[in-house]
């Protein structure tokens, strides 16, 4: 196949990549080796994508075919062409979802007696409580509002449940519109756990959809209600603030978040039994088509029954617990600064713990030697234990600078309300650079020893979040090497400041040097190739997308370069097309954790260069965010990474998807031998024994 290394025809969509993500999770929640709630966990993984992917990715489909922009990404494919394939896709994945929920999921768990309450399977001590608690817990918050000339359609919030309602009769002041509208405030469960005395199975559950269906007539007094059917409208919810007008970044986000409820409309869901003229109905009101409706046989969010396992006390039905290990250096409680002196350290989450950071911060907040403390902020969490102690630290006379991105998608509200406390106790928060998120991860400590000043650092792929520490995969690297400390600072200095970009060391860093870095790291092994020598690159990244990156990885595969790639979503390079990328294999891994890691592996002529970072192959990450890529210096460490960070995923024949020339996934299977789980032999070998 002669094609040049631009043919649209080597680029897979972005889009189209993303759901061919989210059927590779929905596969999770099939396979019947996962124990049951972790099934249904995944599902609701799927749902929660589903919803981000509409209000991001399809609402920009929607304004690319408003706008009629011509295409964009290197499939050259149009907006509407992209859109006609998502909707199709999306249909059978949402209806795939459905099936598997209703016909494996819910009668397993029922088997397990773990119930959700059918309205035709409700006893009379049931019903009598659910009529109580509606009366009591739902009806004085509710607002129906019937159509008519005095109350047109209601604005209805993104993601809200509602119920459109079919009345027959007039009310008390004669109107007889026919249908009214229920919105169901978002205080309100979505499930709810029916008391033990009157449960049937160890755990009952209804939801709050059922509890209203059985009772919204109360609501209309004398008034005869035809039926209910409840619906949901997903709306585009990407931001816009103008950087370079805003003079207060802050007040302007602020000042946004509220219209993300009431972006453009981008899809509706209803219940599978709602009538042709309802849902035609509800479709005009918001504008919408055919294509954009999705019928579901269920609660139209399933990601509202992620909360359903962590109230369920059944080991047997979840993944095992267990306690993330230690390095040895960190096995025993002590100076977290003496033991960083003695050599870097290197945490792999979640199969060892995140605690040593948070410890490395309270020692720091409390250490008299410290004289301040620099962290990035990207995602942390309404709740965090690590700002807590950077507000401490602050109160106590620190210098604590805070480098916070208020623009983190979907978590600008607490990372605004995190900015306005540690101002209000005198830290520096600043925000970045304009037309830039920050997006590097990384923690520096400035110590005084005796006469001089000493930078200790952490490093990181994953951000600094407690929660998905325990869930995510991760490296962090502690160190107090001079050079990279130097780096680091450097690089806080152009976040704060302003001046030139500085030369780094040993940091590759967006927007200046990490694409350059990359391109002739790559470039590189296809000349140590063409002289005849050993050539290999590995890289494990979340997606790859960057066009000119996947032209040389193009280029270095003609040459002769081994390329693996472990891209666990998207992926728009197409491996295996002869003559093109003959060498180069690609596959994702999904399992029990997150695959967050970013680890990029040049052999180097056995150099074996092995650099983390905090960004995938994507043109935002390479132009329009700050990020870092760094080295792992540390002989042994350095094999740690290759060890943990990438053999097992090359290896695993159970979990790991691989993908073809076409852009399909098809997912591996143990031949022959033993099954080897990445995540299982890292929990094996990490949790159980400490690593250097």
């Amino acid at each position: 196949m002669s094609k040049t290394r631009l043919d649209p025809e080597l680029y897979l969509n972005r889009e189209l990549g993303l759901l061919a993500f989210n059927r590779r999770v929905l596969a999770q929640a099939e396979n019947p080796g996962h124990p049951l709630l972790e099934r249904l966990k995944f599902l609701c993984i799927v749902s929660s994508n589903l919803d981000e992917f509409f209000e991001i990715r399809v609402s920009g489909l929607k304004e690319e075919i408003e706008a009629g922009s011509p295409p964009a990404g290197p499939d050259r494919l149009r907006a509407d062409q992209v859109f006609l394939q998502v909707a199709q896709e999306a249909h059978e994945l949402v209806a795939d979802q459905y099936r598997l929920l209703n016909q494996e999921i819910l009668p397993g768990l029922e088997k397990e007696r773990i119930r959700f309450v059918r309205r035709s399977d409700i006893t009379a001590r049931q019903a009598e409580w659910i009529k109580a608690y509606f009366l009591r817990e739902v009806m004085p918050v509710l607002t129906p509002i019937g159509l008519d000339p005095a109350h047109p359609f209601p604005r209805v919030l993104n993601k809200s449940l509602n119920f459109v309602v079919e009345l027959e009769g007039k009310d008390a002041f004669g109107r007889n519109s026919g249908i009214a509208i229920v919105q169901a405030p978002r205080v309100l469960p979505r499930v709810i756990r029916l008391p033990t005395g009157i449960a049937a199975v160890d755990h009952d559950f209804i939801f709050l959809s059922s509890v209203l269906h059985a009772h919204v007539s109360e609501l209309f007094a004398g008034m005869k209600v035809v039926d209910c059917y409840q619906f949901r409208v997903t709306r585009n919810s990407d931001l816009f603030v103008d950087e370079e007008e805003a003079t207060d970044l802050r007040a302007a986000l602020r000042g946004e978040l509220p219209h993300r409820h009431f972006g453009d409309e981008v899809r509706l869901e209803v219940a599978d039994n709602c009538p042709q003229p309802i849902s035609d109905f509800l479709l005009a009101q918001f504008k919408l088509g055919q294509d954009d409706l999705y019928r579901v046989e269920g609660p139209v969010n399933l990601a509202r029954l992620l909360s359903v396992p962590d109230g369920i006390d059944r080991a047997d039905l979840k993944f095992p617990l267990f306690t993330p290990g230690l390095p040895k250096k960190l096995a025993r409680p002590g100076d977290m600064f003496s033991a960083i002196g003695e050599g870097d350290i290197l945490l792999h989450q979640p199969f060892q713990s995140f605690q040593p950071v948070i410890l490395f911060l309270e020692q720091a907040a409390r250490d008299k030697n410290v004289v301040a403390i620099k962290q990035t902020v990207y995602r942390t969490g309404a709740e965090s234990e690590l700002m807590e102690i950077l507000i401490n630290a602050a109160r106590s006379g620190k210098e604590v600078t805070v480098v916070l991105e208020l623009l983190a998608r979907f978590d600008e509200e607490a990372n605004i309300n995190w900015a306005q406390r540690l101002e209000d106790v005198g830290a520096h928060v600043v925000y970045g650079v304009v037309g830039h998120k920050t997006h590097a991860k990384m923690l520096m400590v400035v110590r005084r020893e005796g006469d001089r000043l000493r930078r200790y650092v952490h490093l990181s792929t994953g951000n600094y979040h407690p929660r998905t520490a325990r869930l995510y995969t991760d490296f962090g690297l502690f160190t107090c090497n001079e050079e990279i400390g130097v780096d680091v600072s450097d690089v806080f200095m152009q976040l704060t400041g302003l001046g030139k970009a500085s030369k780094l060391k040993h940091l590759w860093q967006s927007p200046f040097t990490l694409h350059k870095r990359t391109l002739r790291a790559i470039q590189n092994e296809a000349q140590h190739a063409q002289a005849g020598r050993k050539a290999q690159i590995i890289a494990k990244m979340n997606a790859l997308l960057e066009p000119e990156i996947i032209a040389a990885l193009y280029d270095a595969s003609r040459a002769g370069v081994q390329i693996d790639l472990i891209v666990r979503g998207v992926c728009a390079l197409r491996p295996g097309v002869p003559g093109v990328s003959d060498n180069i294999r690609v596959r994702s891994i999904i399992g029990r954790f997150l695959e967050h890691t970013r680890v990029f592996y040049f052999h180097n002529d056995g150099a074996q260069d092995v650099h983390l970072a905090s960004a995938d192959w994507m043109d935002r990450n390479f132009f329009r965010r700050v990020e870092i890529s760094f080295p792992v210096l540390d002989p042994g460490l350095k094999q740690r990474v290759i060890d943990e960070g990438l053999k097992p995923y090359l290896e695993d024949n159970s979990q790991a998807w691989e993908m073809d020339q076409q852009g399909q996934y098809r997912p591996k299977s143990p031949q022959r031998g033993k099954p080897l789980i990445a995540q299982d032999y890292l929990l094996d070998l990490l949790v159980r024994r400490p690593s250097a």
